[in-house]
């Protein structure tokens, strides 16, 4: 029987996903956020006619032509508007940001003025309407700004506060719950015994969750022992956890008891195995409200899996739409054997060729246990099940890693 594909698998794991429920974040926690609702100012911006100079408001008349003198009959400062009118003749000193006062409908620079007793000396013309920033320049109240789906950014933020929202309306981040299995794993710090080697794969997985918006519960490690497994998975479903991800323990081996644990606590299976190196053994399924991802043991089949399967994951439930990275075009620094079956997700570097085009080198090591060249990778070179061989300089595809 073949083996399900990297889309398939993708398309399931997606397929009973959807955004989870909104809440109301506060501006000062609401970067990278996605909107649940569109976003309509809640005021005018400005709200009146304001300076966007420091000079004098005049009637346009009266500087028509220069050089002319004006009486100063006020000053006007952002956030303390004159009371008073400026008529015929007369001018209002007025700072950036100044409410224009009535009968002024134009500001000269204070560069092209002097001043005299009680007067002011208008040097240049200036336009009916120069530097003045009139009312709505920026937005209208009740006008749309930001969309449903919107990932805000900085300057959304900057906006949004403009728009006078305090909080905004965004999906729930989603808890995600890690748990490691073996016997085998114990944490970083510790001196490993005879047989036994430190827990890294977690580590990644954890950040990949949290730079895409989850929020994490660390489960630890399991033993592999039954009773302690099911209680662990217990814990994440206990906590609300929206997914939860394990990494080993998925195969069919004596000592693989996370399908069993799973199956206990009434696991939906939608697929198990996967025709992609490296991460063929994982699995997906739902444990009630709960997405499963089974991750494998290896930590490089663990991080190209949580990277092609938990991130579309998380950004599906956190309401972006941008699921999946497209692939980029490349060409091949080194020349690739044919491939079976399987997708390859191949470990690169990148360069930038003669041309400017992006050149994607294989690493020398593939093995799904070595973890100096994954942290050396910058991209996941892809090829394709059964792709001829192929030679330096050839295009491919490839999947950018970092921040």
């Amino acid at each position: 029987m073949a083996l399900m594909t990297v889309a398939e698998a993708l398309a399931l794991v997606l397929g009973d996903a959807s955004p989870l429920r909104p809440e109301a974040a506060p501006l000062g926690l609401a970067h990278g956020r996605v909107l649940a609702d569109d976003l309509a100012a809640l005021r005018t911006q400005p709200p009146a006619d304001v300076s966007a100079m420091d000079g004098y408001a005049v009637r346009a008349e009266d500087v028509a032509k220069a050089p002319t003198h004006l009486k100063v009959v006020g000053e006007v400062a952002a956030g303390r508007p004159f009371a008073g009118t400026v008529g015929s003749g007369q001018a209002a000193r007025i700072f950036t940001g100044g409410v224009m006062p009535r009968g002024a409908d134009t500001v000269v620079i204070q560069e092209h003025t002097s001043r005299a007793e009680g007067l002011v000396v208008v040097g240049k013309p200036t336009r009916k309407g120069g530097n003045v920033r009139h009312r709505g320049l920026d937005f209208a109240a009740g006008a749309v700004l930001l969309r449903r789906g919107r990932r805000l950014s900085d300057r959304d933020l900057a906006l949004a506060a403009a728009m006078n929202h305090p909080a905004v309306p965004v999906h729930r981040r989603p808890k995600v719950a890690v748990l490691a299995t073996g016997d085998e794993l114990v944490m970083p710090g510790t001196v490993p015994g005879s047989g036994e080697i430190v827990y890294s794969n977690g580590f990644a997985t954890m950040a990949l969750a949290a730079r895409e918006g989850g929020d994490i519960l660390d489960l630890g490690i399991a033993p592999d022992r039954l009773p302690e497994t099911v209680a662990a998975i217990r814990r994440a479903r206990a906590s609300g956890a929206d997914i939860l991800v394990t990494s080993g323990g998925a195969s069919v081996g004596d000592h693989d008891l996370v399908q069993q644990a799973l199956a206990r606590e009434g696991l939906t299976l939608s697929f198990w195995k996967i025709a992609m190196r490296p991460g063929r053994p994982m699995l997906h399924g739902r444990l009630g409200a709960t997405h499963v991802l089974g991750l494998p043991g290896n930590p490089v089949s663990a991080y190209v899996c949580a990277f092609l399967f938990l991130v579309p994951l998380i950004r599906r439930l956190v309401g972006r739409t941008d699921l999946d990275r497209k692939p980029e075009q490349a060409v091949l620094g080194g020349d690739l054997p044919q491939n079976d079956e399987r997708a390859d997700y191949l470990r690169a570097t990148l360069a930038v060729g003669p041309d400017g085009s992006q050149v994607a080198t294989a690493l020398l090591s593939q093995d799904s246990s070595t973890l100096v060249p994954l942290a050396a990778a910058e991209c996941l070179l892809i090829r394709e099940p059964h792709a001829p061989a192929a030679k330096a300089g050839s295009p491919c595809s490839i999947l950018k890693l970092g921040l």
